[in-house]
């Protein structure tokens, strides 16, 4: 029987390329097998899933947190992921979890070759039994991705290093923000050296993929040890035909891209059909159920297919280059699922249902979030300036984001970079100057003529001008040492505010006349700060409980964060989950977005539940609340939906 052999009675590879399948008979062959053995294939992918899910997954993830808490760190910026993944611990945990990972798949694909070339009546029985042998195999496949996983790390990095070398040539100094936003030339002439270094280690990626393809089937078939196998697998390889060679690659990019597929075939054919329908409960709800279910449904069954196709074209290739077999063997007229298998199956219909229920159970009707302009409104005026903070008024955001830094005569001024140079063209760092050398700097002209001459202000200016209108959202960027002589700067520079609002207060008629005149007579009440120091936080709320602290982070690492101890956690967008969501409600502070200048994000993030947004383009989410307002609950209803397929 093909597959049970040993290596002695594998055919010689001279011999094997003249009987090399055309691509559109291997085609054939792959869709003959996948239905012949779909029902096994099933069984197996439903119990591993299982096994995977209740197990292997919850261990996994314990494991993870258990090693990253040994970093005694929790809040990760982006300076320190980087020297966080650079580090010996972060390389070791970072390897360990890209091994854990490829040993699943490498699992579930041993146990889907078996099930192909080992027909058996009992489409269940057959299912245990190739996850029994695929797990005794485990020692080898660990092997196998030691090797093959190990070999590809190793090729990636030179190429690493010369991005590296080539971003320490082109964009070292520039502010990450900066590049993304304004895309200067040598942002471009850094994508055009990297561009040929990237096709140059794909090309040798792919064929280093292609000639170790056949090493699976070997290991889990033929009992091959790991180096063996990748030895025979180059052996058996050559001179295939090149074909053969795109189609795997195609099919891994397709398998790959299966669940964007499906949501954006759901979103295109599927969802328009909802708006047609009558904004009636007992209408609207049970078509939003049904199409939830199938979109679930079929996601799935793609994923199935994804996976089960891709261990076939495996088996199929494998047979035909070392026993000339077109594909495995069909299964015989007698078998049969077993006794229990609808009751197997049943559940996975129940567990979409469920879901979906879940789904719509968890879209609120009604929400709201707070309007954040990110360095004022800086895509219409330059950042960090008065005229970007008086645009961010006129767009109504709720509160303006600036930074601020010390000068070396320990005033507080907004500025975001450590150095001159991205703004004035200055190599000189910010903070060897006094209030009155900055004041001198033009930061205003690199953005348009327009703005020219706009100067390096003062904290104190920016309070004065938002007073009354709306509030600042102070974010420190201190020099490493200064953290908290920064902070006690920004709380006095709070305090004579608040004096000075407590003075207007007496002057004013009415509490009405004297909010608007005069702002929240309290300043440290109505503004916010945010840093990225966890120990700056609890510093801030010891001097002043009654201050609104957000602490910002890149990404939030398994430990032993206090998440009591901030009023606000701002997260990159794309870190942001429903998970995140769930613990600010459980610990009492709010999720803060950042930065987000999409209006189909920003929708996103408000149907995930976010609090408050910070965007270049807060006219846009102002805009985008507004309209949502306007919207009945019906047409509120279908637009969460679409938003949930963008998650």
């Amino acid at each position: 029987m093909p597959g049970v052999a040993d290596s002695a009675t594998l055919v010689p590879h001279s011999d094997i390329f003249v009987t090399m399948q055309p691509l559109n008979q291997l085609g054939y062959a792959l869709l003959k097998t996948l239905r012949d053995h779909l029902r096994p294939l099933i069984a197996y992918h439903l119990l591993f899933t299982i096994l995977a899910t209740a197990l292997l997954v919850p261990l996994i993830a314990w494991a993870a947190r258990a090693v990253l808490a040994q970093l005694n760190r929790v809040v990760v910026t982006n300076d320190a992921l980087i020297s966080l993944l650079f580090s010996p611990l972060g390389l070791v945990a970072m390897l360990v979890g890209l091994g854990f990972t490829f040993l699943l798949i490498y699992w579930q694909q041993a146990g889907m070759l078996m099930v192909a070339v080992k027909p058996k009546d009992n489409h269940y029985a057959l299912a245990f039994e190739a996850l029994w042998r695929s797990t005794r195999r485990l020692p080898a496949l660990s092997g196998l991705v030691v090797l093959q996983v190990g070999a590809h790390l190793l090729l990636l990095t030179p190429f690493m290093l010369g991005l590296a070398w080539l971003y320490d040539v082109w964009l070292s100094g520039l502010d990450p923000y900066y590049v993304q936003r304004v895309r200067p030339p040598v942002f471009w002439y850094f994508i055009a050296c990297a561009l040929p270094l990237l096709v140059v280690w794909a090309s040798l990626a792919a064929w280093l993929y292609l000639r170790w393809l056949l090493a699976l089937p070997l290991v889990a078939l033929e009992s091959y040890n790991p180096y063996l196998a990748l030895k025979r697998s180059v052996v058996l390889t050559r001179g295939w035909h090149r074909s053969i060679g795109v189609a795997v690659l195609a099919l891994l990019v397709i398998i790959i891209g299966l669940p964007f597929i499906a949501t954006w075939l759901f979103d295109l054919v599927f969802t328009p059909l909802l708006w047609w329908l009558p904004e009636r409960s007992a209408v609207l709800i049970p078509a939003m159920f049904a199409y939830l279910t199938g979109y679930i449904l079929v996601t799935l069954t793609l994923t199935f297919l994804g996976v089960a196709t891709n261990a076939l074209l495996s088996a199929c290739l494998y047979l035909q280059l070392a026993y000339r077999e077109v594909r495995p063997s069909p299964r015989s007229e007698q078998a049969h699922p077993g006794r229990w298998a609808w009751a197997i199956e049943l559940s996975v219909l129940m567990i979409a249902a469920l879901q979906a229920w879940w789904i719509l159970n968890s879209f609120e009707i009604r929400d709201k979030v707070t309007v954040i302009a990110h360095r004022g409104s800086s895509m219409v005026a330059p950042e960090n300036t008065l005229a970007a903070v008086e645009q961010a008024l006129k767009d109504r955001a709720d509160y303006v984001e600036l930074d601020v830094r010390l000068s070396a005569d320990n005033h507080v001024l907004l500025y975001h970079d450590r150095t001159l140079a991205r703004l004035t063209g200055d190599p000189r760092e910010f903070g060897d100057l006094t209030r009155e050398e900055l004041s001198h700097f033009d930061v205003g002209s690199w953005f348009g003529d327009a703005y020219q001459n706009e100067k390096i202000a003062g904290l104190d200016e920016a309070l004065a001008l938002v007073r009354g209108r709306a509030g600042l959202m102070i974010d420190m960027k201190p020099l490493p040492g200064q953290e908290r002589v920064l902070a006690r700067a920004v709380l006095e520079t709070l305090d004579a505010e608040s004096d000075i609002r407590y003075r207007c207060w007496a002057t004013q008629e009415s509490a009405l006349t004297a909010v608007a005149n005069c702002g929240f007579p309290n300043a440290l009440m109505d503004m916010r700060i945010a840093t990225m120091s966890p120990d700056t936080v609890s510093y801030i709320k010891q001097q002043a409980p009654e201050l609104r602290v957000t602490l910002l982070a890149q990404l939030i690492l398994p430990g032993n964060l206090d998440r009591r101890s901030f009023d606000a956690l701002g997260l990159r967008h794309n870190r942001i989950n429903r998970q995140e969501i769930r613990l600010a409600a459980l610990y009492g502070y709010e999720i803060h977005a950042w930065t987000v200048n999409d209006t189909t994000r920003m929708s996103t993030l408000i149907d995930l539940g976010v609090d408050a947004i910070i965007t270049d383009y807060p006219d846009r989410l102002r805009a985008l609340v507004e309209e949502r307002r306007t919207l009945s609950d019906g047409s509120l209803m279908l637009v969460k939906l679409r938003n949930w397929l963008r998650e």
